[in-house]
């Protein structure tokens, strides 16, 4: 019987930790944060077979901490970022397919034609900037000719207000140049 509850508070321990560290899905999850659930995991499941509870709550805990720590000087150091996490790659620019960084993360066209269609896009050509970003999602901003009509847009057609120019495409930029956007000091 001592198992039930050894079981029970394993896995109340196991969510607590989880909890603690963050609320990421499978896919937005780094490399450092997959590889601490996978020995949390593995460490949880390990008291059960030698009742070693404490020990293995105890690893665990300590697995959770190393995971906030490196979360937390990755947002304060972006070399650190960089490093553990990767950058965007831009694989399509001006409606062009970026071959090279591509073949650097190890995409086929047909996969990314396959993840531009699951997002609606239909045509490359319409496509001013896609980045493969580091949790593998897509990240694209589309040709002028081919983005749907804003209120802010269309207020400014007909003449409703006036509006500045929407050719800025902030985000993309600070990939395409390599420079990051400064940071208020107190968010960090």
């Amino acid at each position: 019987m001592a198992w039930i509850w050894k079981s029970v508070l394993l896995v109340i321990a196991g969510m607590i930790l989880l909890r603690v560290a963050g609320r990421k899905s499978i896919s937005q999850m780094s490399v450092a944060t997959t590889v601490i659930m996978i020995s949390i995991g593995t460490t949880i499941v390990q008291p059960i077979a030698n009742n070693q509870l404490w020990k293995a709550l105890g690893s665990a805990a300590i697995f959770i901490v190393a995971l906030l720590i490196i979360e937390y000087l990755q947002v304060k150091f972006n070399w650190l970022e960089n490093l553990m996490s990767g950058r965007s790659k831009i694989v399509i620019e001006n409606g062009q397919i970026n071959s090279k960084n591509l073949r650097s993360v190890r995409m086929t066209v047909d996969q990314l034609e396959m993840r531009l269609r699951q997002n609606g896009i239909s045509n490359v050509s319409d496509v001013k900037y896609a980045t493969l970003e580091p949790n593998g999602e897509i990240g694209y901003e589309l040709m002028q000719h081919a983005k749907p009509v804003t209120i802010g847009e269309l207020e400014r057609i007909l003449d409703l207000k006036s509006g500045k120019d929407l050719e800025q495409s902030g985000l993309f930029q600070e990939i395409k140049t390599n420079h990051h956007t400064p940071i208020d000091p107190k968010l960090q």
